[in-house]
């Protein structure tokens, strides 16, 4: 009797929305399903893409993608 693995706990992946990000989030969600893994995305949206009339370094400059 070979002992079995547990199951494998869901993975969720939070991206940003950008197109590039998506790519990446998409990219490795693959190589995670490939060897068997659950992989969700979850779309998230940052400081840093709501603010489109000013630019970024009058608001605050350094960490506006990550809040």
């Amino acid at each position: 009797m070979t002992p079995q693995s547990p199951p494998l706990s869901p993975i969720v992946i939070a991206t940003r929305e950008s197109r590039l990000a998506l790519w990446q989030a998409e990219h490795v969600q693959a190589l995670l399903r490939a060897r068997g893994h659950d992989v969700s995305l979850l779309g998230m949206t940052t400081l840093g893409d709501q603010i489109l009339d000013r630019s970024l370094s009058k608001v605050g400059g350094k960490g506006l993608f990550v809040k």
